[in-house]
């Protein structure tokens, strides 16, 4: 019989695949990535650009990804 451990760790799997699988749905990389970011304005290097579908420089991902904003 699961105990609660089980149970928690089950729901906690579930709910990250979920939010994966949202966050693959929302990304779209094979649109083309910006030159500078649509926040700061600053310029998303050439590497960056590469992968398609970027927005945001590394400084303003990270800050959205964190904050949500």
């Amino acid at each position: 019989m699961p105990d609660d451990f089980d149970r928690a760790s089950d729901l906690e799997q579930a709910q990250r695949q979920r939010a994966l699988d949202a966050q693959r749905a929302r990304s779209n990389f094979d649109t083309p990535s910006l030159a500078d970011c649509e926040h700061c304005g600053d310029e998303i290097p050439p590497a960056r650009q590469k992968i398609g579908g970027v927005t945001r420089c590394v400084d303003c991902q990270t800050s959205f990804e964190k904050w949500g904003r």
